[in-house]
């Protein structure tokens, strides 16, 4: 057993990244300054788009997403119940209706097939997530959203650094969200960016972010001085503050090397666990390269004589920091409370009662690793039939 806690995420800081902290503290702007352009065009060239634009955090910022997107009363969004709250409550935020899509058994990701089941006169937009970081089918995706005239609304939250057919997600559909949020491949403290290649998107996610306030001459309607400014629509106040920028354009500078040896510590696992028969390691598609934000195990309970709660508890009490990612969000109470049924998306379901979340994060040295490898198969070889 460890001496120490092992967390299942943690963010990766050095004395770089704290400098350029310091300063931005030193300097004249903490807020609406230089850092926030400058990380937005850090990130923007980095996965290939045109545009970004950083929010307070991957929330608001996919919010922001729905809201350029023109989704609004009475208007469908196709989703996965296997993600985090977010990508479902942006759709609910805007007044449109969440509707859940079953997952692909191999890649936990939405089934493009279960999209178009979904499809309705009220469809809207899409939004697939890339979940562990695994990217979706987008070329499946695409085509169901080309022929029904679609908008898609990636949430990459887990995939920054991703690759599909050769290509880095964050350039491909109509938006992207990326997260900043400690756990993730590079961090902000909290944070989340939208990068998309559309113009007319880009304009209306500055305004968004900034309580729908604009100070562009060519937006005007009047101009009644160097002070003035007008406010077009309702946003909110959903800025990046030039800390969190200062330190995301930092640790973009590493964002290669943490994928790299979240891809070294996936191979150990993967390797380790290979004639562990009680349990399924993840499937990964051959035209894409995930970015591994998550590394999650499926457990084969009709082999074991344990739940996947007391196998979880084991592995807490023995200092391994497991987690479940994630509970279906249409299980949640706010969703059931809204009349979703527990039943009615089986292979999410399914799922979630089976996996467990290892830990996962650059920071972690080989010992780190092997004692995860060494407390799952102690606890699994214990419980095994």
């Amino acid at each position: 057993m460890r001496n120490s806690y092992l967390p299942y995420g943690k963010q990766w800081l050095d004395d770089d990244d704290i400098q350029a902290v310091v300063n931005v503290l030193r300097s004249d702007y903490l807020t609406t300054g230089p850092e926030i352009l400058e990380f937005e065009q850090v990130v923007a060239k980095y996965v290939g788009a045109k545009y970004a634009v950083a929010f307070a955090n991957g929330t608001a910022a996919i919010h922001g997403t729905c809201f350029a997107a023109g989704i609004g009363e009475g208007d469908e969004v196709i989703t996965t119940p296997i993600t985090f709250a977010a990508s479902a409550n942006c759709v609910r935020y805007v007044n449109g209706k969440v509707v859940f899509a079953d997952i692909d058994e191999k890649t936990y990701n939405i089934n493009p097939k279960e999209i178009e089941k979904q499809i309705s006169e009220k469809t809207k937009a899409i939004i697939p997530v890339h979940f562990t970081g695994q990217p979706v089918d987008l070329d499946a995706i695409h085509e169901i959203a080309k022929k029904h005239n679609l908008v898609v609304i990636e949430d990459a939250a887990h995939a920054l650094g991703a690759t599909y057919k050769g290509m880095k997600i964050g350039s491909l559909s109509d938006m992207t969200m990326f997260s900043f949020h400690p756990v993730k491949h590079v961090t902000t403290g909290e944070g989340g960016i939208i990068t998309t290649n559309n113009e007319t998107f880009y304009q209306m996610l500055l305004q968004f972010r900034s309580h729908g306030i604009t100070r562009d001459k060519s937006l005007l309607q009047k101009d009644e001085g160097p002070w003035y400014y007008d406010m077009q629509f309702l946003g909110y106040n959903y800025r990046m503050t030039d800390i969190q920028a200062a330190l995301g354009k930092s640790q973009m500078n590493k964002i290669d090397q943490f994928i790299e040896r979240r891809k070294e510590i996936v191979q150990k696992y993967n390797e380790a666990f290979s004639k562990l028969h009680e349990i399924i390691t993840p499937y990964q598609s051959t035209n894409s390269e995930s970015s591994w934000h998550l590394y999650i195990i499926q457990l084969k309970l009709d082999k074991l004589n344990a739940t996947r709660r007391e196998i979880f508890e084991e592995l807490i009490n023995l200092n391994i920091g497991v987690n479940v990612h994630y509970i279906p969000v249409h299980t949640l109470s706010s969703y059931q409370q809204l009349g979703y049924k527990q039943g009615s998306l089986p292979k999410a379901e399914a799922l979630y009662e089976r996996i467990i979340t290892l830990p996962l994060f650059p920071k972690m040295t080989d010992d780190d690793v092997l004692d995860v490898i060494n407390a799952v198969k102690e606890v699994i070889l214990k419980v095994k039939k």
